[in-house]
């Protein structure tokens, strides 16, 4: 079972006009952590044969952020995946304790020689599956 997480500390670029980080950077965001957990975890081959491409966001923002302040990010994936597609849950805690962002986004395998969507095979998935969140 596989918990990721990764901090992260707002720049002034990731600011919008309202003093806080922008919705695409918490998209990147969300993104760069489910990338770095694929790194982190997969074999080299793996990493070599496949990609990962989001088909879907669903995004609830919770709180704000400014440049300078540093969130944690949380990353898991609950339940095994289905045909090629599984979701991967993510949460943003800022240094109050509160939760800032949580999303729930769905991935699909790619295979990188052809383009193709792949099945997830049971093995692949497994170092990345937990059974609840915290």
């Amino acid at each position: 079972m596989s918990r990721f997480t990764l901090t992260i500390t707002a720049r002034p670029e990731d600011i919008d006009e309202l003093g806080h980080v922008n919705n695409a950077v918490w998209v990147r965001w969300i993104q760069d952590i489910a990338v770095a957990h694929w790194a982190a975890v997969a074999p080299p081959d793996q990493q070599d044969a496949y990609v990962w491409v989001v088909t879907r966001h669903e995004i609830d923002y919770r709180g704000n952020v400014a440049a300078g302040e540093t969130v944690q990010g949380e990353t898991w994936v609950p339940e095994p995946p289905k045909g090629a597609r599984f979701d991967r849950h993510v949460r943003f805690t800022g240094s109050d304790g509160r939760v800032k962002v949580e999303a729930v986004t769905t991935w699909a395998l790619i295979d990188r020689a052809t383009g193709r969507l792949l099945r997830v095979r049971p093995e692949m998935a497994a170092p990345f599956l937990e059974d609840a969140p915290r």
